[in-house]
């Protein structure tokens, strides 16, 4: 069964190409994925692998260097429910 890792302090050069390669080597990759910023486009410096051996990934990667960045690799958490951003339309409790 496929695990989903957290993959930080990636380099803002990294692909998604890169990150199924490093990761192949240490398992059978589903799916990778490098977060960008909606406003800007840009890499933001993390992403996710979806995997098998995905204890053997975090083993073998996590705070090892790549591109000149040391790795963070653990699993995955999932995303709270509450969503993000807003102040829900009030101010000083009034409208």
């Amino acid at each position: 069964m496929a695990q989903k890792l957290y993959v930080g302090n990636l380099p803002f050069t990294a692909t998604e190409d890169q990150l199924r390669e490093l990761f192949g080597q240490h398992g059978t990759v589903q799916s990778a994925q490098i977060i960008m910023d909606r406003e800007t486009g840009r890499p933001r410096g993390f992403g996710f692998v979806e995997m098998d051996n995905a204890e053997a990934a975090i083993t073998a990667l996590d705070k090892k260097p790549f591109d000149g960045r040391d790795l963070t690799v653990n699993i995955a958490k999932e995303r709270s429910s509450g969503g993000g951003g807003g102040g829900g339309g009030t101010r000083g409790g009034r409208w």
